[in-house]
């Protein structure tokens, strides 16, 4: 009994030692690979060399002095370059001869280091050539790559659509707004009568500022009013709600969650379970899904003057290092994910001082970054170069504090939309070239505003909410994926229809006459007809006064003391008068006096009635001024 090699130390491995050997290795066999290739390629060619050998020979000797003095000729002139690299070629090349064509062309074309067959023929060299200048167009013109040629509405409600989130993956959109509502949006489940699957509350009576679903597509981050962030699943399920801080202390720092209204809130692109959001109370926080009692670290804009400042939105670098937000005194800051004290980037004046900026967002190369101001402006900033913006385009009206924007897919156009006032024109989606900054595009939404858009990379489509309830769908057939092309070819599902039957059934017996109820001519009799029905009308049934009746308990209780109390002891009705009872005992108290007069007989006073006079004696002794004035 017993366990052999009990104690012994676990054998460890060095993954890094591990795949460096395995890289070597790998090396080793290409270059002894590439080494028997060219050996095999050299004997190719003295093979080669020696049959073109034999089929100069039987040739004249005045052939051979023509060819030689053509070759001493060929290599004193300058003219004779191209046969010089035609010979080269022919000396590096390995397999069959090329070509008359490829034979008359320069040798430039061919590399040295080619391996294999030989290069395909000339005519598909122009056919790529013509690829390469259609493709050199469509990068002159990125207006081409905007997906607009088809557009769906999806209805989410009255009011304004302050939120959208689509997940990694391109197959759900979700939506709130103002209604404090957020429904889900099934692309593939969805037919043409775009309709919502599900619709919740997950904030009872707050609106809905941000929503956005998780790098991995399985949690979305719900932005309210309040000070609490919530995360909730795919399905609309809560997995985590923040903690709410202790508004009493001062510095926000020793709290352990947010005390006023949230702004925004966005996760990290890299780490699983990591999502900030920023507050009226002065902070920029980072959470961890599995920790929701406390924050992770907390940021606190401050102006150069050390005073707080409100954030108004924030977001992640597209590596996840930087934390970017917009401040309510028109300053940018930028920090180190890992620095918390002072902001790594600080623009003061980058929007007007008490405007809020909605939106800043990172290309997707991680070198630019554009703010939405709410003084009607769209700014690009190079934060290698965090000094001056490098473009600035105005006249773009905001009304809301989360109007977007975005860049396309190839990082080649910004994309923001505009406000109108109601029945004043109609919201826009303004496209502006990156490398120029020119407005390049417009589309017309709807006649009200464009508060959200989003251009997602995978299906190639745009998402955009409005300020009258609706969320729109724009697509191209031909350069969008999946998406809203998944439910548009699905045709409405059509009402189900009763199943007729075969058989002849009395579905009403109560048509009969029979069975038929006698038709009231008037409602209101019947009302006071049922109104007397106690079992109609619910009457309530009357307390029990005294004693017990009919199986019920009186109010004395239902126990045994009360029983006998109510029923034997108490239970003595006389319904005679009390006075004449009283009375009743009257003449034998005075014919013998036994209880109350003997323990009063020394000490009790004589009676004296008071004597009565009759009205004749009184009229006698009335006064003489009485009887004069009468």
């Amino acid at each position: 009994m017993g366990f052999t090699g009990f104690g012994k130390k676990a054998r460890t491995f060095d993954l890094e030692a591990m795949f460096e050997q395995t890289r070597r290795t790998a090396v080793e066999r290409s270059r002894k690979t590439l080494e028997a290739r060219e050996k095999e390629e050299e004997m190719n060619r003295e093979k080669e060399l020696r049959r073109q050998n034999e089929d100069i020979e039987p040739t004249s000797s005045g052939a051979h002095v023509v060819r030689d003095c053509s070759k001493s000729s060929s290599r004193d002139t300058s003219s004779s370059e191209s046969e010089e690299s035609s010979g080269s070629s022919d000396d590096e090349l390995i397999g069959p001869p090329l070509p008359l064509k490829m034979r008359e062309e320069p040798s430039n074309h061919i590399e040295e280091d080619i391996l294999g067959p030989l290069p395909p023929p000339l005519y598909e060299e122009v056919e790529e050539d013509d690829d390469d200048d259609g493709d050199s167009e469509e990068e002159e013109n990125p207006v081409q790559k905007i997906p607009d040629s088809h557009e769906i509405t999806l209805k989410h409600g009255t009011k304004t659509v302050s939120a959208l989130g689509l997940d990694p993956s391109g197959a759900r959109l979700v939506t709130g707004g103002y209604d404090y509502d957020v429904k889900f949006w099934d692309f593939a489940g969805m037919d043409a009568s775009f309709k919502a699957f599900r619709s919740l509350q997950p904030c009872e009576c707050h609106q809905i500022k941000s929503l956005q679903y998780s790098n991995t597509g399985d949690m979305i981050l719900v932005v309210s009013g309040s000070s609490q962030a919530k995360v909730i699943d795919r399905d609309g399920f809560e997995v985590m709600e923040c903690i709410k801080g202790d508004q009493y202390i001062v510095d926000m720092a020793n709290t352990k969650g947010h005390t006023a209204m949230l702004h925004t809130g966005s996760w990290h692109p890299k780490i699983k379970g990591e999502f900030m959001t920023c507050s009226n109370d002065a902070t920029v926080r980072t959470w961890e899904v599995e920790n929701p009692r406390k924050q992770r670290s907390v940021f606190k804009p401050r102006t150069m003057q050390g005073k707080k400042v409100i954030p108004t939105t924030c977001t992640y670098s597209r590596d996840g290092n930087l934390i970017a937000a917009a401040c309510q005194n028109g300053s940018i800051q930028i920090w180190d994910r890992n620095m918390t004290v002072h902001p790594k980037f600080h623009y003061k004046q980058a929007h007007d001082p008490g405007t809020d900026t909605s939106c800043v967002a990172f290309s997707y190369d991680g070198n630019v970054l554009a703010s939405r101001g709410g003084d009607d402006t769209l700014k690009l900033w190079d934060i290698r170069q965090f000094n001056k913006p490098l473009f600035s385009a105005s006249g773009l009206p905001t009304m809301f504090p989360m109007t977007d924007c975005c860049f396309s897919p190839d990082d080649k156009l910004i994309v923001t939309g505009t406000s109108v006032q109601r029945g004043c024109g109609s919201g826009k989606l303004v496209f502006f070239e990156r490398r120029t900054f020119q407005r390049v595009y417009e589309i017309d939404i709807t006649d009200a505003s464009v508060v959200r858009c989003l251009w997602h990379p995978k299906l190639n489509q745009i998402m955009v909410g409005t300020g009258n309830g609706l969320a729109k769908v724009y697509y191209d057939p031909n350069k969008s994926q999946r998406g809203a092309k998944l439910c548009v070819v699905k045709t409405q599902r059509k009402a189900k229809q009763a199943e007729t039957l075969t058989q002849d059934y009395i579905i009403t017996p109560h048509a009969l006459p029979m069975f038929r109820e006698p038709r009231q001519r008037s409602t209101r009799k019947q009302l006071e007809k049922d109104r007397l029905d106690p079992l109609k009308s619910h009457k309530p049934e009357p307390p029990v006064a005294g004693p017990g009746r009919g199986g019920r308990v009186g109010t004395h209780g239902g126990t045994l003391s009360s029983y006998i109390v109510k029923n034997i002891a108490l239970d003595k009705t006389d319904d005679s008068n009390p006075r004449e009872a009283i009375l009743r005992h009257a003449k034998a108290a005075e014919d013998n006096p036994y209880w109350v007069s003997p323990a009063y007989s020394k000490t009790q006073p004589k009676t004296m009635f008071a004597q009565v006079e009759s009205d004749d004696e009184e009229a006698k002794n009335e006064p003489e001024w009485k009887k004069r004035k009468i």
